[in-house]
């Protein structure tokens, strides 16, 4: 299974003229799978590929423009590991290895498929799909691991979305490539939709994403969070870690004056989240969606 997510790498093919790439093997455990390839994306890779598993164990396989630094990389996924609570144990092997420049962004494109999410398709831009009146498109440049519409924590948003935003104001805190703006715009174009990331270069993709939607000048994008002075909306959307979302619920309750979606938090998580949101005053019933062992809260 072919698993790419690209910061770096864009479909121009502008690496074409490398003389090689450099993959690290990684043999873990199974059930360090998706740490593991967050924890490699953290680290500069520009993809990984993900084998098929076998018994209690898989490879996953990053892709390097250049010898990757394996202090950097231990350091990642050592991060990684501990935020899916799994042992350093995780990882039984890694190798570096040097690989053909064959046409990797090829057979890259040919594997990442539509994802669909209720009304919603995420599609990549060379993917030829019609935008209906039931399906709107959103086609998103090879961005973030978490905001290509693949990962279980983005589609919990984007069906929160379906689901709960009439139209009105929207707010995305932690944009990373604006596929929720993005969506939230394509829903109702004459809505105002804020998006906010803490991270300079994401907002730059998320804009560029917007304008490649159509909603380039519908969607309002800065570099920041949440804050006292943010303005309210009808729908506040915050698909982050746990551990950013902890400190950030007095700001996200705040600038909410509808429903509140809080992505990117784990089953074992939502104790301590929840707490959270009661010890700041939130006494309606608290509403959860679950996708493989990630959860979204909805308030």
């Amino acid at each position: 299974m072919l698993v790419v997510y690209s910061r770096s790498l864009n479909t121009s093919g502008e690496h074409s003229n490398l003389i090689s790439w450099y993959a690290l093997d990684v043999e873990i455990d199974l059930a360090a799978c998706e740490a593991i390839e967050y924890g490699l994306m953290e680290a500069s890779a520009l993809g990984t590929e993900t084998g098929d598993a076998v018994d209690d164990h898989q490879r996953v396989t990053a892709y390097f423009d250049r010898v990757p630094d394996r202090e950097l990389v231990r350091a990642k996924l050592a991060e990684a590991l501990g935020f899916y609570a799994l042992p350093s144990s995780s990882i039984r092997e890694m190798n570096v290895r040097a690989v053909a420049n064959e046409d990797w962004l090829g057979e890259w494109k040919k594997n990442w498929q539509p994802m669909k999410t209720g009304r919603f398709l995420v599609a990549p831009p060379w993917s030829e799909v019609p935008e209906t009146a039931d399906q709107l498109v959103i086609r998103i440049e090879p961005g973030m691991a978490f905001g290509t519409g693949t990962h279980e924590t983005t589609r919990l948003c984007l069906a929160a979305i379906e689901k709960y935003f009439k139209g009105g104001s929207f707010l995305d805190v932690g944009t990373g490539t604006g596929i929720l703006a993005i969506a939230a715009a394509k829903m109702f174009p004459k809505a105002r939709v804020e998006a906010c990331d803490t991270d300079a270069e994401a907002i730059e993709i998320a804009r560029e994403n917007a304008r490649l939607n159509g909603v380039g000048a519908k969607t309002a994008f800065r570099v920041g969070t949440a804050e006292e002075t943010t303005a309210s909306a009808d729908l506040v959307c915050a698909n982050l870690t746990a551990d950013v979302i902890v400190p950030l619920v007095p700001a996200l309750l705040g600038a909410t004056c509808g429903r509140l979606i809080l992505s990117g938090i784990l089953e074992t998580q939502a104790e301590w989240v929840s707490n959270r949101l009661r010890e700041c005053g939130v006494v309606a019933p608290i509403e959860m969606a679950r996708d493989g062992e990630w959860i979204a809260i909805i308030v």
